[in-house]
C-alpha cells in the first residue's frame, strides 16, 4: 500500500493544486477574455463595471458561509458545500459557453441577460471558495497549504495562456487616407472554445477533489498504524517532514474539532497576520490589476501581455519557494509587504501618469514596468503563503478568517478603486496607434 503510486505525497501535492485551481479560473477567465466579449455584448466597454459589481454580489456567499459558522458552530458540512459550488460552477461554465452572446429585451433595450446572471453564479462560486477550500485544507499537514497556493496561481496562469493563443488584443496599425487607425485582428478560436476551456478545467478541479476525499476515506481505514508511528516523531523535533517526503494523511473532523479547541486564535500577531493579508489581497486582487492597462498599455502591448504574464508565472513561483523557505519573523514578513508595496507605488504612479508616463518609447521604461510586476507579484504570493502556512498552525478557525480577510481585503481594494476608474476617470487611458503626449500639445 505505502509503495503504490497512488498514496504518495507527489500525488497528493498534485491533486491539492488542481483542487486550488478551481477556486478563482472562473473570474480570472473573464477577466482576460474581456477584450473579445466587449466587442460582442451589448454592454460594450461598461461590461467590466457590470462584472465588478457582479463579484461584489457574489460575496454573499463567504457572509452566508460566516454566518452559519457563527450561529452553527461545527453543523456546516464543508465537503458537501465545496462539492455543490465546484457542481454549479461547470454547469454554470458550460451555460455559459452556449448562450453568453444571448441578449433579453429588457426596458426597450436588448441586455446580455444570460451572460450576466451566469457570471453572477461563476462569481458566487470564487468568493465562497476562499471561505471553503482553504479551511478545509486545515485537514491536512501545513505544507499542503503552500501547494494550494501554487494551485490559486494556476487558476490566473492557465486562461492567460490560452487567451495569448487565442491571440486576444491582437491589433494593427492601417493608414487609410492620411489617417492611422486601429483595427483589432480576429482572434485563432471563438469565445464558445474558451469558455468549454474553462468547463475542462472545473471539472478537472471537482475530478480532484472527489480524488482528494477518496483518498482520505481509504487512509484513514489504516490510520491506526499510521498514527503510533509519525505524530510523536514529530512533536520530539518540531519540525515539519519533507514537502515531498511527508505521506499527506488527511485528517477527520472530529480531529480538527479536537485539535482546535485548546487554542486561542485571537493573539496581536494573528490579527496581525490578517490584516498583513487583507492589505495584500487588497493590492493584488483590486488596486493594481484595475489600473493596470493605464499603467502598462502606453508602454505597448507586448508590455503588457509581458507584464501578465510573467507576473502570473510569478505567483505560482514565489508559492513554490515558499515550500521550503518560509519566513516566520513578523517583522520580516512586514519588511516584505512595505517592499511589495514601493512596486505597487510605482505602477500606480504610472497609471496616474497614463497616457504619457515616464520613460515611454525606451526599453528601460519597459523593462520597469515588467520587472516592477513581476517582483510585486512575487513578493505578496510569497507572503500570502507564508501567511497561510503560519495560519494553518492557529487552526481550522485560523483559516476560515484568512478565508474572509482575503475576499474582504479583496472586496475593499476593488470597490476602492471602482468609482475611480469608471465614475470619476481619475486614470486616463492611451489611444492605439498614437502619439499620446503629443495629443493636446
Amino acid at each position: 500500500m505505502t509503495g503504490s503510486w497512488w498514496s504518495s505525497a507527489a500525488v497528493t501535492h498534485g491533486l491539492v493544486a488542481l483542487f486550488a485551481m478551481g477556486s478563482w479560473i472562473s473570474v480570472n477567465s473573464l477577466w482576460v477574455e474581456l477584450p473579445v466579449l466587449v466587442n460582442v455584448l451589448k454592454e460594450g466597454w461598461t461590461l467590466p463595471a457590470y462584472i465588478t459589481v457582479l463579484i461584489a454580489f457574489g460575496n454573499i456567499g463567504p457572509i452566508a458561509v460566516t454566518i452559519t459558522h457563527h450561529c452553527a458552530p461545527g453543523r456546516l458540512n464543508e465537503r458537501l458545500v465545496i462539492h455543490c459550488i465546484q457542481a454549479l460552477a461547470v454547469v454554470a461554465s458550460a451555460l455559459l459557453a452556449v448562450f453568453w452572446s444571448h441578449t433579453v429585451t429588457i426596458a426597450g433595450g436588448n441586455r446580455s441577460l444570460p451572460f450576466l446572471l451566469l457570471t453572477f453564479v461563476l462569481s458566487l462560486v470564487c468568493c465562497t471558495s476562499n471561505v471553503t477550500f482553504l479551511p478545509f485544507m486545515f485537514s491536512y499537514p501545513p505544507q499542503y497549504i503552500r501547494t494550494f497556493f501554487i494551485g490559486q496561481g494556476f487558476s490566473a496562469l492557465f486562461p492567460c495562456i490560452v487567451a495569448l493563443g487565442q491571440g486576444v488584443s491582437k491589433l494593427e496599425c492601417q493608414t487609410v487616407n492620411g489617417t492611422v487607425k486601429s483595427e483589432r485582428l480576429k482572434e485563432n478560436f471563438p469565445a464558445p472554445n474558451f469558455f468549454w476551456f474553462l468547463c475542462v478545467m472545473l471539472s478537472i478541479s471537482a475530478v480532484s477533489f472527489q480524488a482528494l476525499m477518496q483518498r482520505r476515506t481509504s487512509t484513514q481505514e489504516n490510520a491506526p498504524q499510521q498514527e503510533a508511528a509519525s505524530p510523536s516523531a514529530e512533536a520530539q523535533n518540531g519540525e515539519e517532514t519533507h514537502p515531498l517526503q511527508n505521506g499527506g494523511t488527511a485528517v477527520s473532523e472530529d480531529q480538527v474539532q479536537v485539535e482546535e479547541q485548546p487554542q486561542t486564535f485571537w493573539t496581536r500577531q494573528n490579527v496581525y497576520l490578517l490584516l498583513l493579508l487583507a492589505v495584500s489581497n487588497a493590492l493584488t486582487n483590486g488596486v493594481l490589476p484595475s489600473v493596470q492597462s493605464f499603467s502598462c498599455l502606453p508602454y505597448g502591448l507586448m508590455t503588457f501581455h509581458l507584464t501578465v504574464v510573467l507576473g502570473n508565472i510569478a505567483n505560482p513561483l514565489a508559492c513554490f519557494l515558499a515550500m521550503f523557505v518560509v519566513l516566520r519573523s513578523s517583522s520580516g514578513l512586514g519588511l516584505l509587504s512595505v517592499a511589495g508595496g514601493v512596486f505597487a507605488a510605482y505602477l500606480m504612479a504610472l497609471a496616474a501618469l497614463s497616457p504619457c508616463p515616464p520613460l515611454l518609447g525606451t526599453s528601460v521604461g519597459m523593462a520597469l514596468v515588467v520587472i516592477s510586476g513581476i517582483i510585486f507579484t512575487g513578493l505578496y504570493s510569497y507572503l500570502k503563503v507564508v501567511i497561510g502556512t503560519l495560519l494553518h498552525e492557529a487552526g481550522h478557525a485560523a483559516l476560515l478568517w484568512a478565508g474572509i480577510s482575503i475576499q474582504a481585503g479583496s472586496l475593499i481594494g476593488a470597490l476602492t478603486m471602482f468609482p475611480l476608474v469608471n465614475v470619476y476617470s481619475v486614470f486616463e487611458r492611451s489611444q492605439d496607434c498614437v502619439n499620446n503626449c503629443t495629443i493636446g500639445s
